[in-house]
């Protein structure tokens, strides 16, 4: 009796894996859609009836212009009186806001200088503690 090779193929038969993938999809896209209808578990926080009313703060404003021109509350003033015209205000508030607004035009070196006379007041006795310096942003906003 003569026996006959048989010869085995090396590939890899993938005719099923088509069906496979097709059964998984349907698997996940039916699984997907029960995980989906749980929703989110969050706490609203209750409306609270007395809120509380935020009163508008006076403050003084520093405008700086091009050409090294300054102003405080709308009125011209030179660098070296800013810090006398401080000091009755902020001694009856002193945390009262000391807004330096600097004009788009007008050269970043004024502000600085403006900025340094501020926090230089500790030593003259004058001691400024709230320094704000709004962005371009916020003047274009918020600004009246």
């Amino acid at each position: 009796m003569k026996m006959t090779k048989r010869t085995v193929s090396d590939e890899i038969p993938t005719s099923s894996m088509a069906d496979i993938t097709f059964l998984l999809i349907i698997f996940f896209m039916v699984t997907n859609t029960f995980a989906a209808t749980r929703g989110l578990d969050f706490a609203v926080p209750k409306e609270e009836r007395n809120t509380q009313t935020i009163e508008k703060q006076e403050s003084v404003l520093l405008s700086v212009h091009p050409g090294g021109r300054f102003e405080a509350d709308g009125r011209a003033i030179r660098l070296d009186e800013i810090l006398d015209y401080l000091k009755p205000k902020l001694e009856r508030d002193p945390l009262k806001p000391v807004i330096i607004r600097p004009d788009p035009e007008s050269s970043y070196g004024d502000m600085v200088r403006v900025f340094d006379v501020l926090r230089q007041g500790k030593d003259k006795g004058v001691e400024v503690r709230n320094i704000s310096i709004p962005t371009q942003r916020e003047i274009e906003q918020f600004w009246y």
